[in-house]
């Protein structure tokens, strides 16, 4: 491993779903302080939502222009694409692969565990394979707390629900005893593998229970990406469907942020990690209180369609990230509005992918 110009030790990372949000923008962080970049994705997106093909491989054409990055495609689910781009060996694997919607996840849910449980299991076995030492991160989800959340009790405001007698969700969670949506299941099963690899075979593993992530270069889709979604929509003149009342609140996670804490892990003396990420309490939003940032930002006033609510669709989700601000020094940088407006700005700039 050689050291670059601060004196930090350049690390080799294989990131799997190099091509989506998070895995693209972890990608572009670490080639840029120099470290050697492998990215695999089998670039299925489209295939997942029905989606244009180019908006899908914007991010793995994007990643190119990257020396240190190097692009496999190939699947978490084939053995041979992994260990080709284990290579030799990592010092870190960042697993952001998976099946990111709820509603597919209900429609194909062997697909689902397909990818997000066995694909995850798959990597954690030939990481261990290949370099049983290198930290590996995954990408967890608040859904696997399922409806438990709901039964925080709530306060109903004029455009938002708040939690009664809680700031935010914490580790202490119960995850079973509940509804989850086939998606909160598979992602779930995946996590408890982390765990149990860090227990029994002495990895360094850490899950992050992500609450909802955005930024740039996200594409977003009615069943996943809906912050990216909402903008979209507006600037577009596209019809936005609101499930329930539009007061369900989520704390909002700018991706620079998220990968700020996978860095901090990466570097502690921590060998286990199981931690809420989110913007937190001061980093909420409601879906009527977005739309308003939107329309103000944008001079739009998008188009809204009322329906039922969706199962198992948390009214409110708050992470309390306490645990990890005190285990790993991490807080929040960008805020919401600062947020919504970097991602205004790239929709706009690349409206040939939107319009």
């Amino acid at each position: 491993i050689l050291a670059n110009e601060k004196g930090e030790k350049e690390m080799r990372i294989l990131i799997t779903g190099g091509a989506g949000l998070v895995g693209s923008h972890c990608a572009e962080h670490f080639a840029t302080k120099g470290d050697d970049v492998t990215i695999l994705d089998n670039l299925m997106r489209s295939k997942i939502f029905g989606y244009d093909q180019k908006s899908v491989e914007y991010n793995w054409n994007y990643l190119a222009k990257y020396k240190n990055v190097k692009r496999i495609k190939g699947d978490v689910r084939n053995e041979k694409d992994v260990l080709k781009a284990l290579g030799k060996g990592v010092d870190v694997v960042i697993h952001t692969a998976g099946q990111p919607g709820v509603a597919s996840s209900v429609k194909d849910p062997l697909e689902d565990f397909s990818i997000n449980a066995f694909g995850t299991l798959n990597t954690l076995e030939a990481t261990r394979k290949v370099c049983k030492y290198a930290a590996f991160i995954y990408c967890s989800t608040n859904k696997v707390y399922g409806e438990n959340v709901d039964k925080i009790p709530l306060k109903e405001k004029e455009k938002r629900y708040i939690y009664d007698n809680i700031l935010g969700v914490s580790e202490d969670m119960p995850t079973d005893l509940t509804g989850h949506t086939p998606y909160g299941v598979s992602k779930l099963t995946g996590e408890l593998y982390v765990q149990e690899y860090g227990h029994i075979y002495g990895m360094k593993t850490a899950a992050f229970r992500m609450s909802c992530t955005y930024g740039t270069r996200q594409f977003g889709f009615e069943d996943q990406g809906w912050v990216a979604w909402f903008i979209i929509a507006a600037l577009f003149n596209k019809p936005i469907t609101i499930y329930g009342d539009g007061k369900q609140v989520r704390d909002m996670l700018y991706v620079s942020d998220l990968i700020d804490a996978f860095e901090k892990f990466i570097k502690s003396d921590k060998n286990h990690g199981v931690f809420n990420i989110g913007g937190g309490n001061n980093n909420t939003i409601s879906l009527l209180e977005f739309i308003e940032q939107i329309e103000k930002a944008t001079e739009k006033k998008p188009k809204l369609k009322f329906t039922d609510w969706r199962p198992s669709d948390q009214k409110v989700y708050i992470s309390d990230t306490k645990k990890l601000e005190k285990t790993l020094n991490w807080k929040t940088r960008v805020n919401v509005e600062e947020g919504i407006t970097r991602l205004i700005k790239w929709v706009r700039d690349n409206e040939s992918y939107f319009s």
